[in-house]
C-alpha cells in the first residue's frame, strides 16, 4: 500500500510504489486519443507523468509548455519510454494543478538540438537556461568548485575577497573601465593582482580569491567578454615559477579527476566529449621554444607572444610529441610582461613567467612577482608606468615581503574547453561584452 506524500519529492528520487507530489515545469506534451503524456521537469531531472481520467484531462487542456505545475501522483514502472525522461519510472496522476500558465514562447526550450543562434538565445537568457544541457553547464561548475576548494582545504590556503574599485589599473594596457567615485577617477578591477600581492607582504603565504573581474576589451572572440569570473592563486616562499606551475598542474589534475568521477559519463552523453586527467607533470617549453616550433608550421605571429592561431599551432606540436592536451608555455620576453614579473638574475630581457595552453587555447597566466622594492621601482619606470599612480602598491614591499608567485585562470574559458561548446557565453550566467548590457 502507498503512502501519500504530502512533502515534495524531486525526479531524481521518486521510486516505483510510491505516491508523490512534484513540481516543476511542463517540458512536453503529447497527446493520444484517450490519453495526454506530460514531461515535468524539475532542477534534478525529467519524468513522464500520464493522465488517462477523463476530467484530468479537460483540465490538462490548457497546459501550455514551460507552465509551472504540480502534479501528485502514483509511481509505476514505466510502460512507454520517453526520450529525455526517466526510462524505469512514470507517474500516473491523480492530481493536476497549474501554478503559472506560460504565454507562447519567444524561443523553444525542448529543442532536441540546439538551432536558435545564440544572441537571441542570450536575448530571452532566462528561458534558455532552462534547457536540461545549460542547467547541466552550472552544475559542473559547482562542483568543479568543489574540488578545487578539496585542494585549497589540503593546502592550506586562505580565502581572500578584494576590492573591485580600484585607485590604479591592476593591469598594464587600455582595457580599463573607469567611474566617478565620490568626485575622484576610480577603476573597475581587472583582477586581484595588486590585492593578493598585499596579502603575501600581509603573511598570508597561500590565499585564492574567486570574483569578478572587469575588461574594457573591444575583441568580440568566442572567449572574450567584458565581465567574468576568475579565480586567483598566489603564494610565498617560493624559489621560482617552477614552484607555481608544479601547484598548479596538482590542482588542475585533482578537480579534473573529480569532475570526471562524479560527471564524466553525462558529460560524454550530453555534450559528446571525454573529460582527459591529464598526467603530472605537464609538458614544458620555453618561448623560445615555442616560437621555433609554430614557426616551423608556418606561423608568421608575433615574436614575443603567441595569438590564437600561435596557441592551436602549438598544441598540435605538443598533442604529437607528449600526447598530453597541457603545455607550460615559459620564460616569456620582457617585453610581452608586465612590469611585477621577475626577470631571470642572469637573462634580465626574459621573465620568470608562463603561460597555461589547453586544446590550443590560453587558460592561464602566471609568474614570480618581483617582491624587492627597489627593482619594482625600476622596472616600473622602464614599463613607463607613474610611480604616483602605483605608490599604495609599491609601499607593500617597504617592510619585507617574500617571494611569491601565482596565477589565474576564467572558469567559463575552462568549462568552455572541457566541454566542448564553442563559446565561454554558453559558460557564463549573464554574459557582458561590447554589445551586451542586458538582461
Amino acid at each position: 500500500m502507498s503512502v501519500e506524500r504530502k512533502e515534495r519529492s524531486y525526479v531524481n528520487v521518486i521510486k516505483e510504489g510510491e505516491s508523490v507530489l512534484l513540481k516543476g515545469w511542463v517540458h512536453e506534451i503529447r497527446d493520444l486519443s484517450k490519453m495526454k503524456f506530460i514531461l515535468l521537469r524539475d532542477v534534478t531531472g525529467i519524468v513522464q507523468c500520464v493522465i488517462k481520467d477523463e476530467k484530468l484531462l479537460k483540465e490538462a487542456h490548457q497546459l501550455t509548455l514551460e507552465s509551472v505545475i504540480e502534479i501528485k501522483g502514483q509511481v509505476n514502472k514505466a510502460q512507454v519510454k520517453a526520450e529525455l525522461s526517466r526510462k524505469d519510472v512514470e507517474v500516473h496522476v491523480k492530481e493536476l494543478t497549474i501554478i503559472s500558465k506560460a504565454e507562447t514562447l519567444p524561443i523553444q526550450v525542448n529543442e532536441k538540438t540546439i538551432t536558435t543562434d545564440l544572441p537571441t538565445r542570450l536575448d530571452w537568457r532566462y528561458l534558455d537556461l532552462r534547457k536540461p544541457r545549460n542547467l547541466l553547464i552550472f552544475k559542473i561548475w559547482t562542483f568543479m568548485e568543489k574540488a578545487m576548494r578539496e585542494f585549497w582545504e589540503q593546502e592550506g590556503f586562505i580565502q581572500i575577497y578584494s576590492p573591485k574599485f580600484m585607485p590604479s589599473p591592476s593591469e598594464s594596457g587600455a582595457e580599463l573601465f573607469s567611474v566617478d567615485y565620490f568626485g575622484k577617477k576610480a577603476y573597475l578591477a581587472q583582477s586581484p593582482q595588486f590585492y593578493k600581492q598585499m596579502a603575501m607582504a600581509a603573511g598570508f603565504e597561500k590565499i585564492f580569491e574567486i570574483g569578478p573581474v572587469f575588461r574594457a576589451n573591444r575583441s568580440h572572440t568566442v572567449r572574450h567578454d567584458t565581465e567574468f569570473t576568475m579565480i586567483d592563486m598566489e603564494m610565498s616562499f617560493i624559489n621560482s615559477h617552477e614552484d607555481v606551475m608544479k601547484t598548479e598542474e596538482r590542482w588542475i589534475h585533482h578537480f579534473i579527476k573529480r569532475v570526471r568521477e562524479e560527471y564524466g559519463e553525462e558529460i560524454k552523453k550530453v555534450f559528446g566529449t571525454e573529460v582527459v586527467v591529464p598526467k603530472i607533470p605537464f609538458p614544458r617549453v620555453t618561448m623560445a621554444e615555442a616560437q621555433k616550433f609554430v614557426r616551423d608550421k608556418g606561423y608568421k605571429g608575433p615574436n614575443d607572444d603567441l595569438d590564437a592561431e600561435g596557441e592551436k599551432l602549438l598544441f598540435e606540436v605538443i598533442k604529437d610529441k607528449f600526447n598530453h592536451e597541457f603545455v607550460f608555455v615559459k620564460d616569456y620576453p620582457w617585453s610581452a610582461r608586465p612590469f611585477y614579473h621577475m626577470r631571470h638574475a642572469d637573462k634580465p630581457n626574459i621573465t620568470k613567467s608562463f603561460d597555461l595552453i589547453w586544446k590550443g587555447t590560453e587558460v592561464t597566466t602566471g609568474a614570480q612577482r618581483e617582491h624587492r622594492h627597489d627593482i619594482l621601482v625600476k622596472q616600473a619606470k622602464e614599463k613607463k608606468i607613474s610611480l604616483e599612480l602605483i605608490k599604495n602598491y609599491l609601499d607593500f614591499f617597504r617592510c619585507g615581503c617574500p617571494p611569491h608567485g601565482g596565477f589565474a585562470i576564467s572558469p567559463t574559458r575552462f568549462l568552455m574547453l572541457m566541454l566542448n561548446i564553442k563559446n565561454v557565453r554558453e559558460a557564463t550566467f549573464l554574459p557582458r561584452d561590447t554589445e551586451r548590457l542586458t538582461p
